[in-house]
This record gives structure tokens, C-alpha cells and sequence, in this order.
């Protein structure tokens, strides 16, 4: 279950929330760095970066379908709730699989480059998950287990699950992954850009393969993930991530090797 979300400010019956003020800077964040590094690579910026705001629209949707899909039992009673996504309630692998379709349809459609402007979005996508991630934080939400550690948690009783009433303090996932997905955002742009600059495509599936591997080990932590059977769905879907980052980052190899040799 969502929480209302914690209001930020209010002006007469417009309530603006927390949340909604973190989704939105991370996607403002994340289309100026797509589109200072699409200038500077020489790329179509204005182009590219239509392309990813109808990408990041779907992304959305996508997210919010899949919280909803694995969340029924919750949402069938309350349908309305649906569309309440300024409470909180995005999961970032239905981002993952639907926005970047849609980001690689219309390049094709807009004669894009297609691999390097995904270069330019994987690391503007995964620095506004960092930001985006202290949504959480105000919601009290996206927490993980008891804990006693000095960066513990105090989660209010009303948004303590079933059977953890008496734990004041938890993890703080949410920060983990922010922690974890600014440091993604770090190696790709500092790092792995300069050594892929021939390989079309490589900073996006390493920038996919980096984040799965920490949600697969951060999601350990958590304990409102979406469950299949005995398998955590996010680590499932994370695992999955990882082979696909393996296989492209393969793929842009074999491209790029007769470019290299000649």
C-alpha cells in the first residue's frame, strides 16, 4: 500500500507533495545532462532529447503498471488509486523495459542515432533515479529490514508492515540505491565514456548491468518486494538485466571490432 505521500507546501486546494517534487527534478536534471552531453558528442540534442521525453512519459507508465500489476490485491480494491501516482508507487524495472522501447522506436522512426543516444541516456536516466529515489524518503517507503546501524531508519508505526509493529529503525534502501546509482552515474561518465567511445552502445548496457547488479543486492534488504513464488520479481527481473548488459556489451564488441582493425 501507498502512502498519501508528505506534503511540501500547499496553496489553497493545489497540494504539492514531496514526491512529485523529486520525480520532477530528476527528470529536469536528467534531460539537461542528456542534452549537454548530446551537444557535446555532436548529436541531434534537440532531437534526441524529444525522443527521450516521450521516452520518460512511457517510462512512467510503464513503472506504474507494473507496481499496480504486482500490487492487485491492493489496487482491485481501490481502483482510483491507479492513477495516483504522486503517492508514491513506481517500480523503475517497468520503466526500465518500457521507456527505452520507446526511446529506440521513435529514433528509428526520427532517423536517430539509435545506440548513441541511448549513451546519452543511461547515465541521465540512472542520475535521476538517484534523485529520484528521496521520493521515497518521504513517503517512508521503499525501507528495508530492522536495523541498529547509526544510518537507521525511523519508519512511523502507521507505515510499519504486518508484523514488524515493535521495530522503530530499518535500512534506508532508498538511499543505498541512490547512493549506489550516483556512483553508476559517476563510472560511466568519468570512466567507462572515455574507454566506449568507440562502441556504440556499451555505455548503455553497462549502465543497465551496473544498476541491476546493486537493486539485486539491495533488494535483498528490502521487504516490500513484489513476490513470485519463493523469487523476489525486482531480482528476477535483475538478473535478467544483467544477462541482457552482458549479451549487448558482447554485441557492441563484435560491432565495433572491424572499426578498430581498420
Amino acid at each position: 500500500m501507498t502512502s498519501p505521500g508528505a506534503i511540501a507546501f500547499q496553496v489553497g486546494p493545489v497540494v504539492i507533495r514531496w514526491y512529485g517534487i523529486l520525480m520532477a527534478t530528476s527528470i529536469v536534471v536528467g534531460l539537461w545532462v542528456g542534452h549537454r552531453r548530446a551537444r557535446r558528442d555532436g548529436l541531434p540534442a534537440d532531437d534526441i532529447i524529444s525522443a527521450g521525453q516521450w521516452a520518460i512519459l512511457a517510462g512512467l507508465v510503464g513503472a506504474r503498471l507494473y507496481e499496480v500489476a504486482f500490487n492487485w490485491d491492493y489496487y482491485g480494491r481501490y481502483p482510483t488509486k491507479i492513477i495516483a501516482v504522486w503517492e508514491g508507487g513506481l517500480a523503475m524495472h517497468g520503466g526500465l523495459i518500457v521507456g527505452p522501447l520507446v526511446g529506440v522506436w521513435l529514433a528509428i522512426r526520427w532517423q536517430l542515432p539509435v545506440l548513441r543516444g541511448l549513451d546519452v541516456a543511461g547515465p541521465a536516466m540512472v542520475l535521476g533515479q538517484a534523485i529520484g529515489r528521496w521520493g521515497n524518503f518521504f513517503n517512508e517507503e521503499a525501507f528495508g529490514r530492522p536495523t541498529n546501524l547509526p544510518w537507521k531508519l525511523y519508519i512511523s508505526p502507521e507505515r510499519r508492515p504486518l508484523g514488524y509493529a515493535q521495530y522503530e529503525h530499518f535500512h534506508p534502501t532508498f538511499l543505498y540505491e541512490s547512493l549506489w546509482d550516483f556512483a553508476v552515474f559517476v563510472v560511466l561518465a568519468v570512466w567507462l565514456r572515455p574507454k566506449f567511445r568507440d562502441r556504440p552502445g556499451a555505455l548503455f548496457f553497462s549502465c543497465i548491468g551496473l544498476y541491476s547488479i546493486g537493486r539485486f543486492a539491495i533488494e535483498a534488504l528490502r521487504l516490500d518486494s513484489f513476490w513470485l513464488g519463493s523469487f523476489r520479481v525486482p531480482q528476477i527481473a535483475s538478473v535478467i538485466g544483467i544477462f541482457v548488459a552482458v549479451a549487448g556489451l558482447a554485441w557492441t564488441s563484435r560491432r565495433a571490432s572491424p572499426q578498430t582493425a581498420a
